[in-house]
């Protein structure tokens, strides 16, 4: 069985900065992108950011140049480094990863359980 588990939310004041970090783990053969979203109260989920296995990256318009994502394919982690906050980023951030458990299934996306990021005026 595959877990994600999200660690690093908070609060925090507008202009500082938090790490999120998220490690898998359980029954996994090959994990390929893995990604950061976020959902604000009555707005839908939506992509930050993600990293394919290879290292290539994305974001969305509203955080680039203020967040970096990372893996450690070794320890099977993400990070979201997150600089420049501001109140609009405040959302449950939820990490997410394409994984495949064994090597005769199909690979499907899991989730972590999200962690709540505050942003103060």
């Amino acid at each position: 069985q595959v877990q994600l588990v999200e660690s690093g939310g908070g609060l925090v004041q507008a202009g500082g900065s938090l790490k999120l970090s998220c490690v898998a783990s359980g029954s996994i053969f090959s994990i390929y992108t893995m990604a950061w979203y976020r959902q604000a109260p009555g707005r839908p989920r939506d992509l930050v950011a993600s990293i394919t296995s290879s290292g290539s990256t994305g974001f969305a318009d509203s955080v680039k140049g203020r967040f970096a994502i990372s893996r450690d394919n070794a320890r099977n982690t993400v990070n979201l480094q997150m600089n420049g906050l501001k109140p609009e980023d405040t959302a449950v951030y939820y990490c997410a990863a394409d994984i495949r458990a064994s090597f005769g299934e199909t690979t499907r996306r899991y989730w972590g359980q999200g962690t709540q990021v505050t942003v103060s005026s």
